[in-house]
């Protein structure tokens, strides 16, 4: 599978996600500056890594969803291309649109950096579909504002329509019903703020993160 991992100055996490599709996939992804305006042609996954784009100034992920080359991201999520968005990346893409809702300071206003209880929601959409419902994952977090906001409309819709992915198997953040992850409507954007990347093999201290990763390959290929 092709890939191609989005770089932002203040970008931290773009070696994380770049060595676990590497690992994954066999094929070294496409490093792209966020000063481009095209990306390569037969993408089979975007992703928007974790970090402090443009360091944090405005909003968490404001300056870099205007970005040249998020443009193109956008316009290929529009047609169907899997993105994903880790930590920084997720405010990214509620920055754009192209999910919904918005990423807030933390409820007890400190920076959280450990493991945390994850729960999939939802096991049907292509980066779930490796994992159970209702499986409990232990994902590592670090953020300062990750907590997930939308209206009470908003979230019922997204619950209702299940784009759910993850939810906090405990409330570290402040997060609107624990909510960890979530999807656009045509099911090929992923918001997420823990790092599934950080936990690939078993140095990492366990593999819970790799089986997002696997399912997505499978599901696209």
């Amino acid at each position: 599978m092709k890939t191609a991992v989005i770089v932002f100055p203040g970008s931290n996490c773009d070696r994380d996600i770049a060595v676990a599709l590497e690992s994954v996939t066999g094929t070294k992804p496409h490093m792209v500056w966020h000063g481009d305006s095209e990306l390569p042609e037969g993408l089979g996954l975007i992703a928007l890594p974790g970090g402090f784009s443009y360091g944090d100034y405005l909003r968490c992920g404001a300056i870099a969803a205007r970005s040249p080359v998020v443009q193109a991201v956008i316009e290929a999520a529009n047609r169907g291309t899997p993105v994903i968005g880790i930590c920084n990346g997720f405010q990214i893409l509620t920055e754009t649109g192209l999910l919904p809702g918005a990423l807030m300071r933390n409820a007890g206003l400190d920076f959280v950096c450990r493991d945390v209880p994850l729960v999939v929601d939802n096991s049907q959409s292509i980066f779930t579909s490796a994992y159970q419902a209702g499986e409990q994952l232990s994902i590592p977090v670090a953020h300062h504002d990750g907590n997930y906001f939308a209206d009470a409309e908003t979230l019922d819709r997204l619950e209702g329509e299940g784009r759910v992915a993850f939810r906090y198997g405990q409330n570290i953040n402040g997060s609107a019903r624990n909510i960890a992850g979530v999807m656009n409507a045509a099911g090929n954007v992923l918001g997420m703020m823990p790092h599934p990347e950080r936990k690939i093999e078993a140095a990492h201290g366990g593999d819970d993160g790799r089986r997002l990763f696997e399912g997505l390959l499978a599901a696209v290929a």
